[in-house]
C-alpha cells in the first residue's frame, strides 16, 4: 500500500512542477481597491443595484446620492480614484469627483470614503462625506443662481432716473361679492386711484362705473393698476379692510423721478429692459432636506450689467420743463441738443401740448423767420453773399405779384445782410430765396438736418420738409418760413446745432443704440457756418432777441409764423456751452414770448448747475421788453 502524501506536499509539488508556466502561486493580497473602483464606477453611471450591493446602508445612501444629482442638475459625473490606504480590515480611499453641470459649468473637488472588511468581504461604510467632504446627515448639494443686480438708468449727468425696486399690483377679486359690495369697492378704488394720480400722473384714473363693470366681467382677480412705492403708500391705508382687495409686490425697474420726461423714459425702459439684467452668477450650496441653505461650497459671482445711459440731462430737462411751464395755458415746448455729440439733452412740453402727443419731436409748424438761418446760408453758399453784402429791406416788396411785408411794414432801405438778419427783414430774405434756383433752398436745409429722417431708439421724430421751389411763389414764401415750409422744434434745434458744430450732429438718446439716417448729406461750407454764427450773434446783441439776461454767449434767430387765427412764437439758437435749442409757443404771438422762456431756461439752468435751487434765488427774471428788443427806431419783423 502506497503511503498518502500530505496535501501541502502535493500543492508544493504542483507549484514546483508548474514553475515553468506560472508566474507564481502566492495568492494576490485581498485589498479594498477593487471595491472602491467598482463603487465609484457605479456612482458615475447611477447603477443603484451595484451601489446597494457595495454600501452598508443603502437606504440612507441612495436618497442623498439622488437628491445631490438632482439638486446639481448634473449632466455627468466623473470619479477618479487616487489612492487607497489601509490594512487587512480597514481602508480609506481618496478620490476626486467632477460634476458637469448645465451651461458648461464644472465643479470638482476631492473627498474620501471608508471601507471595512467583514466575513472576507469589503464594503463601503456609508457617510454623507462620500458625496462631499462638508456634507452632514440629511444634507445634499444644490446648484443655485446668484442673481445679478439689475442695472439702473442714468441721465447724461450721472443722475439715477430708474433703479431696481418693487412695484405693487392692485388686484380686486370680486368673486362672491354682491352688487352692493362691488359698488362700494369700485368707489373706494376709484378714489384711491385719484389720490395716487396726484402723486404720480402716470397712474390712470378710472371711474367707479368703469371699475364695477370690469370687476363683474372678470373671471378671476382683476388687475387695476401697477403702483410705485409712493402711490402704494397713498392707497394701501385707504383700501385696508376692503373685501377682495390685495396688493402683490413685483420686482421692477422703478422711476426715482416720475416727472423726468415721463413719456420718453417709459419708452426707454421698454427698449432697454432686456439689457438691465446682467449675467447671473451661480453657486453650489449645501441644503437641508427641505431646501434650506446652510453654506456655499462653490461660488461664482454675478456680473451686473453696466448702467444704461440716456442723453437727457437732468438739469437741462428740469430747467426746460420749468421754463415752458411758465405758459401752462398754451402748447409751449422746448428741445435742447448737445451740438458736439448730437445727444438729446431735453424735450419739454406743457400739459396742454401733451394732450396732442410728442409735438416737440413730431409736430409740424411753419417756422417763420427762424428759417432765415437756412435762407441766409443758401444765399451765402450759392450766390456769394456775406454778412456785409448790401441787400434791400423795404417795408413791402412785390415779387412776381406776391406782396411781401415786414412786421408793421418797417423798412430799412439798403443795409448789410447782417443787419437785415438781425432785424428780421422778410422782404430781404424773400428776394434771396426767390433768386435761388429750384432745389437749392431744399438742399441747404438738408445740410442743416432739416428734411432728413432719423430713426432714433426710444423716440419718433420728424424734422420737417422744405419745398423744391419749382415756382417763384414757392421760393418766395419759403424764404421767410411761410408757405410750404413745415418744421418741428426738434428739426429747428438740429439746424441750430449744425450752426454750432459746423455739421449736423447725429441725434441720439440711448447710449449703445445707433441712430439710422435716411441719407448722408455733406456739411455746409465752413465760410457759410462762420458767417451765419456772426449774424446769429447780432440777433441777440442788437436785434430781435436783444435784452436777454442769461449769461454766456448766445446766438440765435427769432421767428413769428403767421397762421389763419394767429401766429406761432419761435426762438432757436445755441449757447456756447454746447447747448442748442428751439423754443415754440403755438399761437404764442410775437417771438418775444419764446425769447423770454428761453432766457428763463438758461438762467435757471445755471442756478441748478451751481447747486442753488432756482426757488431760493431772490427776485424774478423779467422777460425781454414786448415787441422786438431792437434799439433801432423802426420795429423789427419776427
Amino acid at each position: 500500500m502506497t503511503p498518502r502524501r500530505p496535501r501541502g506536499f502535493i500543492f508544493l509539488l504542483a507549484c514546483t512542477l508548474g514553475a515553468t508556466t506560472l508566474v507564481g502561486c502566492t495568492p494576490k493580497p485581498d485589498t479594498a481597491d477593487p471595491i472602491a473602483k467598482e463603487f465609484l464606477a457605479a456612482l458615475e453611471s447611477g447603477d443603484e443595484d451595484t451601489i446597494k450591493e457595495l454600501i452598508d446602508r443603502p437606504q440612507d445612501a441612495l436618497p442623498l446620492i439622488e437628491s445631490t444629482k438632482k439638486g446639481l442638475q448634473a449632466e455627468k459625473l466623473e470619479a477618479n480614484l487616487e489612492q487607497v490606504d489601509g490594512g487587512e480590515n480597514l481602508a480609506t480611499a481618496r478620490y476626486s469627483l467632477k460634476w458637469i453641470l448645465p451651461r458648461e459649468r464644472v465643479v470638482e473637488y476631492q473627498t474620501q470614503m471608508t471601507l471595512t472588511k467583514a466575513k472576507e468581504k469589503w464594503r463601503v461604510r456609508w457617510q454623507p462625506t462620500i458625496m462631499h467632504p462638508r456634507l452632514g446627515a440629511h444634507q445634499h448639494l444644490e446648484l443655485r443662481s446668484v442673481p445679478a443686480k439689475r442695472a439702473n438708468i442714468v441721465s447724461s449727468d450721472g443722475v439715477s432716473i430708474y433703479e431696481p425696486g418693487i412695484n405693487y399690483r392692485l388686484l380686486v377679486d370680486a368673486k362672491g361679492l354682491d352688487a352692493r359690495d362691488i359698488s362700494t369697492v369700485s368707489f373706494k378704488v376709484s378714489e384711491a386711484l385719484r389720490h395716487a394720480h396726484q402723486t404720480d400722473p402716470r397712474v390712470v384714473e378710472r371711474s367707479p362705473e368703469e371699475l364695477a363693470g370690469a370687476f363683474q366681467g372678470s373671471a378671476g382677480p382683476y388687475s387695476v393698476a401697477l403702483l410705485g412705492e409712493k402711490e402704494y403708500a397713498v392707497t394701501k391705508d385707504e383700501l385696508a379692510g376692503l373685501p377682495s382687495v390685495r396688493f402683490n409686490p413685483e420686482a421692477a425697474i422703478v422711476s426715482k423721478e416720475p416727472n423726468f420726461a415721463p413719456d420718453i423714459m417709459s419708452r426707454v425702459v421698454k427698449i432697454v429692459e432686456d439689457r438691465l439684467d446682467g449675467d447671473n452668477g451661480w453657486k453650489v450650496t449645501i441644503a437641508t432636506q427641505d431646501g434650506a441653505p446652510i453654506d456655499d461650497v462653490e461660488y461664482h459671482d454675478a456680473k451686473p450689467a453696466p448702467s444704461i445711459r440716456v442723453s437727457l440731462d437732468r438739469n437741462v430737462q428740469q430747467a426746460a420743463q420749468d421754463a415752458v411751464n411758465l405758459r401752462p395755458e398754451m402748447q409751449a415746448m422746448m428741445v435742447a441738443i448737445r451740438p458736439s455729440t448730437g445727444e438729446l439733452l431735453a424735450v419739454a412740453q406743457t400739459a396742454e401740448a401733451d394732450k396732442d402727443g410728442p409735438l416737440a419731436l413730431m409736430g409740424q409748424y411753419p417756422p417763420g423767420s427762424t428759417f432765415k438761418m437756412i435762407t441766409a446760408a443758401s444765399g451765402m453758399e450759392n450766390h456769394g453773399l456775406n454778412p456785409g453784402s448790401p441787400v434791400p429791406c423795404p417795408g413791402t416788396m412785390d415779387i412776381y405779384g406776391r406782396i411781401v411785408s415786414n412786421y408793421n411794414q418797417f423798412g430799412l432801405g439798403t443795409v448789410p445782410m447782417e443787419t437785415a438778419f438781425a432785424r428780421s427783414c422778410n422782404t430781404t430774405f424773400a428776394k434771396v430765396s426767390t433768386d435761388l434756383a429750384p432745389g437749392q433752398l431744399k438742399a441747404t436745409a438738408k445740410e442743416f438736418g432739416l428734411g432728413v429722417d432719423y430713426t432714433i431708439a426710444g423716440i419718433d421724430t420728424v424734422t420737417g420738409s422744405v419745398p423744391e421751389g419749382e415756382t417763384p411763389l414757392d421760393r418766395t414764401e419759403a424764404g421767410y418760413g411761410q408757405g410750404l415750409d413745415l418744421v418741428s422744434p426738434f428739426g429747428v434745434a438740429l439746424v441750430a446745432a449744425t450752426a454750432a458744430a459746423g455739421k449736423t450732429p447725429l441725434p441720439k438718446l440711448i447710449d449703445g443704440l445707433p441712430t439710422e439716417v435716411s441719407e448722408v448729406v455733406g456739411a455746409p461750407p465752413q465760410h457759410v457756418i462762420d458767417n451765419l454764427r456772426q449774424m446769429m450773434r447780432s440777433v441777440v446783441t442788437h436785434g430781435t432777441a436783444a435784452g436777454m439776461q442769461a449769461e454766456g454767449i448766445i446766438r440765435g434767430k427769432t421767428g413769428e409764423a403767421e397762421i389763419n387765427d394767429g401766429s406761432h412764437a419761435w426762438f432757436a439758437g445755441y449757447r456756447e456751452d454746447d447747448i442748442a435749442f428751439a423754443t415754440l409757443i403755438v399761437r404764442g404771438g410775437g417771438s418775444e414770448s419764446a425769447v423770454a422762456i428761453t432766457d428763463n431756461f438758461f438762467i435757471n439752468l445755471d442756478k441748478l448747475r451751481s447747486g442753488v435751487p432756482p426757488a431760493e434765488e431772490e427776485g424774478e427774471v423779467p422777460p425781454p421788453p414786448p415787441g422786438d428788443a431792437s434799439p433801432a427806431p423802426a420795429p423789427a419783423a419776427h
